[in-house]
């Protein structure tokens, strides 16, 4: 079928096998040109198929020659239909990942459930015996915990009073004004149980019964901070308070791993164009306005550029791993540079629909958002008739 972007809202719903495959491609081929990472060698990824999970999962793969296994919940193609993204950029990983003679398994189904939870672990135990890191980069909206049965769903919204600023429509250029209504009943607590840290120390919890944590396995979790101009739906809102617990949730890892010389981190990484983000108000405005700033200073970083660098400087460069304050690495260090937020805020006051092309980089927002889907990317015919129902392979 001739396949092209379909967009509903914010949502694109279709996903091209043949853009993911020349997406995937160009990640493993920065990474590899970065030189070889002394990382560890058996690797699990929770959220394996987009965003910082795929970059991850490929820079261990292609950085150091790692082992890997993918956990993600991807929709498969059916005859007329594409898969979800995540689906194809698998498949092409998996696919290069052969033909470099590394193993790649991957597992597709709730991550949050018990079953995929025991899936995994039989997997590890069968194939690799123990592993060394797991990567926890999960960014559902919804998760129906797995010991009440109750399915509980995430806001994004602010705290206590309703919030007003600009944002954009990143299809049409128009900046305009924007109210976000204040959280109210269970929504912090849901977002919490959601996006928050139980989840993650569930699969740290199962697999050290299990043993399959290897002596000084470390494990990863990520998260955002960001700037004052979006702290009142971001860091101060509800999801804040989820990423606060994910962070507390580190402390109480690293310390049930202790007798194994284990270690939990969690990294705060910058913003990037994400299905997630381009659906909060005010942040692609922000996005917009921080890669022009960036690009400018030439230190814009992309998902691949930001995993390769947070393995090689600062989890596996050999010297102990720095963190702030709150025992966070801070892989976000460029974008909250002091000049590029005080450009960044000085832009925010000027910016109009008017102005945006010169001031911010929508351009650069809308490509990099299509390309999550396979779209827009060099070197590929999208004229042609493709396969849409391409297979992982290792999922049966």
């Amino acid at each position: 079928m001739i396949i092209e972007p379909r967009m509903r809202g914010f949502i694109c719903t279709t996903a091209h096998p043949d853009g993911a495959a020349e997406n995937v491609k160009q990640q493993i081929e920065y990474v590899k040109s970065k030189g070889k990472i002394d990382a560890p060698k058996r690797v699990l990824v929770i959220g394996a198929s987009t965003g910082f999970g795929l970059a991850s999962r490929i820079t261990s793969a292609f950085g150091s020659e790692a082992s890997t296994i993918g956990v993600f919940f991807e929709k498969p193609p059916m005859e007329g239909k594409t898969a979800s993204a995540g689906w194809y950029n698998s498949v092409a990983f998996e696919n290069e990942a052969k033909k470099a003679g590394l193993y790649a398994k991957s597992i597709n189904g709730d991550a949050f459930s018990d079953e995929v939870k025991a899936q995994t672990i039989a997997m590890i135990k069968q194939d690799l015996g123990q592993v060394d890191l797991i990567i926890y980069s999960l960014a559902s909206p919804v998760r129906t915990h797995p010991k009440t049965g109750v399915t509980h769903r995430s806001v994004l919204k602010p705290i206590g009073e309703k919030f007003t600023n600009n944002t954009v429509d990143f299809h049409t250029g128009k900046v305009s004004e924007v109210s976000i209504e204040p959280c109210s009943g269970d929504d912090i607590e849901n977002t919490v149980i959601v996006m928050g840290g139980e989840d993650w120390k569930m699969w740290l919890d199962m697999m050290k019964k299990e043993n399959v944590l290897a002596e000084g396995a470390v494990t990863v979790a990520y998260s955002y901070i960001g700037s004052s101009l979006t702290e009142a739906v971001y860091r101060n809102g509800t999801i804040g308070k989820a990423k606060d617990h994910l962070e507390a949730t580190a402390f109480e890892i690293t310390d049930s791993l202790n007798d194994i010389g284990g270690k939990a981190y969690v990294s705060v990484n910058k913003a990037l164009v994400t299905q997630a983000s381009s659906a909060i108000p005010v942040i692609p405005l922000y996005i917009s306005l921080l890669y022009k700033t960036m690009k400018s200073k030439g230190i814009h970083e992309g998902c691949i550029e930001q995993i390769q660098r947070l393995f090689q400087d600062r989890l596996f460069s050999g010297k102990t791993v720095p963190v702030d304050e709150k025992g966070r690495i801070r892989i976000d260090d460029w974008e909250m540079r002091e000049d590029v937020q005080k450009e960044v805020a000085e832009l925010w006051n000027k910016v109009t629909t008017e102005n945006l092309p010169q001031l911010g980089d929508l351009e650069g927002y809308r490509k990099e958002f299509y390309q999550l889907f396979g779209f827009d990317i060099e070197n590929v015919d999208y004229s042609k008739d493709t396969n849409e129902m391409v297979q992982i392979e290792s999922i049966k």
